[in-house]
């Protein structure tokens, strides 16, 4: 089996950035690329140049801020999953292999105790996708800071 080359990339608003996003793709040459923060629409999306770059694409945009893709060297990527299980009002990207996990700043509060709901919605669906012996890749932005100094210094941060 060839090896499959995957990449994630925070495109930081996809438009404003194609240029980029379409010259490292080309001397990247990767399978499979998950963009998160496209800061577009979905139907702003620049869909054609990026078949025009040789990749299929799903994405879930969102205006402004957020927003992942899912781009397929060669192939059109087929949708299996938008969203995680066991929250309906959920509005979270996720894509099955793709996701962009909620900031949850400021900590302590709502949005750092929805962030941990989240996570174990995360881990309980990563069980079942593990257990159904398909091969499955969870990459993206976690928006997790594992040690201090990722932090760059801020103690706003500290929670």
């Amino acid at each position: 089996m060839a090896a499959t080359r995957i990449a994630t990339f925070n495109v930081n608003g996809v438009n404003g950035r194609l240029p980029v996003l379409l010259r490292w793709l080309a001397e990247s040459r990767c399978d499979t690329v998950c963009l998160q923060e496209l800061k577009t629409s979905d139907e702003k999306f620049p869909i054609e140049a990026i078949r025009a770059a040789g990749y299929g694409a799903i994405w879930h945009g969102q205006k402004s801020y957020n927003g992942v893709a899912i781009l397929a060297s060669g192939v059109e990527p087929v949708e299996r999953r938008r969203g995680l299980p066991g929250d309906s009002d959920d509005t979270q990207p996720l894509y099955r292999g793709r996701l962009y996990l909620p900031n949850g700043n400021p900590a302590p509060g709502p949005k750092f105790d929805y962030k941990l709901r989240w996570f174990e919605r995360l881990i309980s669906y990563s069980k079942a996708l593990l257990s159904d012996g398909a091969p499955a890749i969870l990459c993206g932005d976690y928006n997790v800071v594992p040690t201090p100094h990722r932090r760059g210094g801020s103690k706003a941060l500290v929670g």
